[in-house]
């Protein structure tokens, strides 16, 4: 499974629905599916999330913030933040499910780690118009290595990721990327996820090579 991560948004995808944006992207190679479209009402928010499923092959599908939703849908995850519930708590409702945690901080990502949190994005890295991973000024990959470091869990680096900062990302630890924008709104999302994944591949294979 590849360390690309795509976060949803029905907003910035050039009309096209999210089935169609996640059909795309999961025939480019991307390994993770995250629905985060959090005005949607609850049965809305289920049948999409049933929908990604169906259409996911085997890339890993999570829903943002919405526990109830990810139980009634038998999906892989939920994606947590700081107004979600405390991930501890989830760990102990739901201890399937696989939970990650958007931090902005290494005190926030350590705090995760240690409530059971399975990963944390780290934000934003670069400077990005998404809202999902806008809080603060951009932290640099510098910043990154320090938080990838500090944590025994993965990584994924979040926050204007495209295909020539996939490997200064994953040389900084991380074990993975995290894009909104760079696959939703691409013209060709296929194209644009297959970009991304062969960037992570080429990485992967140079660090093999390097070892001795």
């Amino acid at each position: 499974m590849s360390g690309v991560y795509l976060i949803t948004d029905r907003r910035r995808s050039r009309g096209r629905t999210v089935e169609e944006i996640v059909a795309a992207a999961v025939a480019g190679g991307i390994g993770w599916i995250q629905i985060r479209e959090k005005d949607l009402p609850t049965g809305a928010l289920i049948a999409l999330v049933r929908s990604a499923l169906v259409r996911s092959g085997t890339a890993r599908v999570i829903v943002n913030d919405r526990v109830d939703v990810a139980l009634a849908t038998g999906c892989h995850g939920v994606h947590l933040g700081a107004s979600s519930l405390p991930v501890a708590a989830v760990k102990r409702m739901a201890p399937s499910l696989t939970v990650g945690y958007s931090a902005h901080g290494l005190d926030e990502a350590l705090a995760a780690e240690g409530d059971g949190a399975g990963y944390v994005f780290f934000s934003p890295i670069y400077p990005t118009r998404s809202k999902g991973a806008m809080t603060g000024a951009a932290q640099g990959v510098g910043m990154l290595a320090r938080v990838c470091s500090a944590l025994k869990i993965p990584v994924y680096a979040l926050g204007g990721i495209t295909p020539s900062r996939v490997g200064e990302a994953l040389a900084a630890g991380a074990a993975g990327v995290a894009v909104v924008s760079a696959i939703t709104e691409a013209a060709d999302v296929e194209k644009a996820s297959r970009d991304l994944v062969e960037r992570y591949k080429l990485f992967q294979a140079e660090r093999r090579e390097r070892k001795p």
